[in-house]
């Protein structure tokens, strides 16, 4: 099967049972979802949504945060992985958005990027979910599923490499919608240790289990 065809069966699946994913990170603002996503990095969405209701009631806003400092961050998000550097990250970032961008969250990667915490990823994802971007952010379930179901050739080794790849295919409307549906499916079904093939719904075209489940299956 050729690497079209594989792109148009998985948007066809997505599009009809799952036309309007949404992050899973709780926010109510552009500020918020800054926050929490920066807050994500290598933690689970599930903690970080248990952080933030306490932390958003201290700082509604960049100002508050502004003029915090990374001790007191601390004391709200030490139970997230890495609090050390994400609190020193979390009151930069409000400092540069009130000083620079007039306390708005910019809807640019390239400006996004200049803040404190705020890498490609991140940058990507807020300019996907608050801004409707063709940006495809890609994390570790993003770039598990793309290469399991052969979206991405094995030469696409980096992030960077699969994002050109899945955004080439993808076309540009449904880009920010893809980029939660393979989230999703990453964190699920096709999860890192064992994943659930046989409750999988691509199975009929995931190289991943053409190479793996079916000769199995067949043997049996």
């Amino acid at each position: 099967m050729h690497r079209p065809e594989r792109f148009k069966l998985f948007l066809n699946y997505f599009t009809e049972n799952f036309p309007e994913p949404e992050t899973e990170l709780h926010y109510a603002s552009p500020y918020e979802l800054l926050v929490a996503v920066i807050l994500s990095a290598q933690c689970t969405d599930k903690r970080v949504n248990i952080v933030t209701p306490p932390l958003f009631e201290r700082f509604p806003d960049p100002e508050s945060l502004a003029a915090s400092n990374a001790e007191e961050v601390f004391t709200y998000i030490r139970s997230i992985s890495y609090p050390n550097n994400k609190s020193k990250h979390l009151v930069g970032m409000a400092r540069m958005l009130v000083e620079q961008f007039g306390s708005e969250v910019p809807a640019s990667v390239d400006e996004l990027q200049k803040l404190p915490g705020v890498g490609r990823k991140t940058a990507n994802v807020i300019a996907s979910v608050i801004f409707n971007q063709p940006a495809m952010a890609v994390d570790t379930h993003v770039f598990r599923v793309s290469h399991r179901l052969g979206l991405v050739p094995k030469t696409a080794t980096t992030p960077l490499s699969v994002e050109k790849v899945l955004v080439k295919y993808i076309p540009k409307q449904l880009i920010h919608k893809a980029h939660h549906w393979l989230i999703l499916h990453g964190r699920y079904i096709c999860i890192a240790r064992s994943p659930k093939c046989m409750q999988c719904p691509l199975f009929s075209f995931c190289k991943y289990y053409e190479k793996n489940v079916l000769i199995e299956v067949s043997k049996s």
